[in-house]
């Protein structure tokens, strides 16, 4: 039983509320990030993120490179930067166009039901049931290399999420009296779709996309990581680790750390994001 006033809030909603603030001004300063750093680059303060110099290999951190260079002599902090733009860029794509096909299918599934139904639950409880990291590698090797590919790999992948949340919440809330109503008087499937259905199946979709735009940067992530991810040309955190690894055992501790660190907290900042939304969303 909750002992607090109404207009006194307990220590865990205070925690959650901060949390959620910590979350959007960690997400909104990697947006700033992948903003600026390309206009920092062309202005001359930060180095060209892919401009090697042998004079320069393995250099540890100084005033001239501020997160030292990698083995062939990129600034690594210009690239941790970009990388930055490149990960936000894949994910928005990737969990926009999976909310795109995703809710729509799982409101007319869920609606229509019969053979339709049938079939879509089939296909995506299927990929569902295989690993991300897994069918995110397979979508590759089919799909090929490159942002837009890497963003429809990861949308095919978080389609069965939304298809089965949306899908699971149309089917009870068709059966309320109100849709009934409005079915008994005659009303267009479409406007039942749209007035009824989708405003009280959508309420749960904000979370799940920030957890699924987390989990997409470290699928992201592992992929450049077995070096099916990006090209080497784009700057991409998982892609660095990957080239960064082979020198870590000789004291070159600077060229995974920046990346590692870049992800963790991007990562950190979209799940506390979600926790807060769904705090948010249970409140209300």
């Amino acid at each position: 039983m909750n002992n607090f006033p109404k207009n006194v809030r307990s220590p865990s909603t205070l925690l959650s509320i901060h949390l959620a603030y910590a979350g959007t001004l960690i997400v909104l300063f990697y947006c700033l990030v992948a903003v600026v750093t390309p206009w920092l680059i062309n202005i001359g303060v930060l180095p060209q993120p892919n401009l090697g110099l042998e004079n320069s290999i393995f250099a540890p951190p100084s005033l001239s490179h501020w997160c030292g260079t990698d083995r062939i002599g990129r600034d690594v902090c210009s690239r941790t930067l970009l990388g930055s733009g490149v990960a936000l860029q894949v994910v928005f794509f990737a969990v926009t166009l999976a909310v795109l096909v995703g809710v729509p299918l799982g409101i007319l599934s869920g609606y229509l039901g019969g053979l339709f139904d049938r079939i879509l639950v089939l296909v995506m409880d299927t990929l569902y049931t295989i690993p991300v990291l897994l069918l995110s590698v397979v979508l590759v090797f089919l799909l090929g290399t490159g942002i837009p590919n890497a963003a429809i790999a990861l949308c095919i992948v978080y389609v069965p999420q939304y298809f089965r949340v949306v899908r699971n919440q149309t089917v009870q809330v068709k059966t309320e009296l109100f849709v009934e109503a409005a079915r008994s008087i005659g009303a267009n499937p479409f406007w039942i779709l749209r007035k009824y259905l989708f405003r009280n199946v959508i309420t749960s979709i904000p979370v799940l996309i920030t957890m699924n735009a987390a989990d997409a940067v470290l699928v992201l992530g592992g992929l450049g990581f077995l070096g099916l991810g990006l090209p080497e040309s784009i700057p991409e955190w998982g892609g660095d680790l990957n080239m960064a690894m082979a020198s870590v055992s000789t004291g070159i501790w600077w060229t995974p750390l920046f990346p590692g660190i870049a992800m963790f907290v991007l990562v950190l900042g979209l799940s506390l994001l979600g926790e807060g939304m769904e705090f948010w969303i249970s409140e209300r």
